[in-house]
């Protein structure tokens, strides 16, 4: 490690759990972040500020105004941008130690590639089709999944690790049948409750890379911002899922 970056992370290398190793770690890793909207520009931001070493950023999307709201890594004259060009300038901007990839089109194919070479997935995408297929080719390629979800003044987040005997992975939360998810672009969402989702998503991914703490394997955490209020919900792996059994 150099001094350079001895002197970046010193505020984390500090905590015991941590320390030098922990560090030289999160700098090893790869994390894969499917989405950067609200939940993954947060994620981003935190992982890269936290120094994993190669963010793997995807998403097909261009910066809209209407984005910017809630998607902090994008600026006003980011409008009209590929989201993932953006992000990268971004984070390249806050932490030059980092290598960062950026892919614009996910297919069944380089999906596979590029799990396979992460060491953690994060799950910011909007629709079932999306999550179904990242569920999937996490649990076969064994690799822990953190996925979140946001709408309104809520939320919700988990870590997958559906390819472990006891462990459920996504479908077992939701079938293909229940395929009726709503978004923020239908039903809205206050900015901040995205911000807070996609924090603890880059905060679970920390924690599964270093083994720390309790990582929401098998449990929902459900998030009502206007209570404030944390609920958790034990998740049971279904015997006759088609992904994980």
């Amino acid at each position: 490690m150099k001094d350079e970056e001895l002197l970046r992370y010193s505020r984390q290398i500090m905590l015991p759990q941590v320390d030098i190793d922990g560090q030289q770690k999160l700098i090893d890793s790869t994390v894969l972040i499917v989405g950067m909207g609200g939940l993954g520009s947060p994620s981003a931001f935190y992982l890269a500020a936290a120094g994993i070493g190669h963010l793997i950023l995807a998403d097909f999307d261009r910066v809209e105004l209407s984005n910017l709201q809630r998607q902090i890594i994008h600026s006003t004259p980011d409008v009209g941008k590929d989201k993932v060009d953006s992000a990268k300038e971004t984070l390249v901007a806050l932490n030059p130690e980092i290598n960062v990839t950026t892919i614009k089109e996910l297919t069944e194919e380089n999906l596979a590639t590029h799990v396979s070479q992460a060491d953690v997935v994060l799950d910011g995408t909007d629709n079932f089709k999306s999550r179904f297929a990242i569920n999937k080719t996490c649990v076969e390629a064994e690799t822990p999944l953190v996925s979140a979800a946001v709408i309104r003044f809520e939320g919700q987040l988990s870590v997958f690790k559906g390819y472990e005997i006891n462990q459920p992975c996504y479908q077992c939360l939701y079938s293909e049948e229940g395929d009726g998810a709503e978004n923020c672009v239908e039903n809205g969402i206050l900015a901040p409750v995205a911000g807070v989702l996609g924090t603890m998503q880059a905060l679970q991914a920390i924690k599964v890379l270093l083994s720390l703490g309790e990582q929401l394997c098998g449990e929902l955490m459900l998030v009502d911002a206007l209570d404030l209020s944390f609920r958790r919900v034990g998740i049971a792996k279904d015997s006759q899922c088609p992904i994980c059994n």
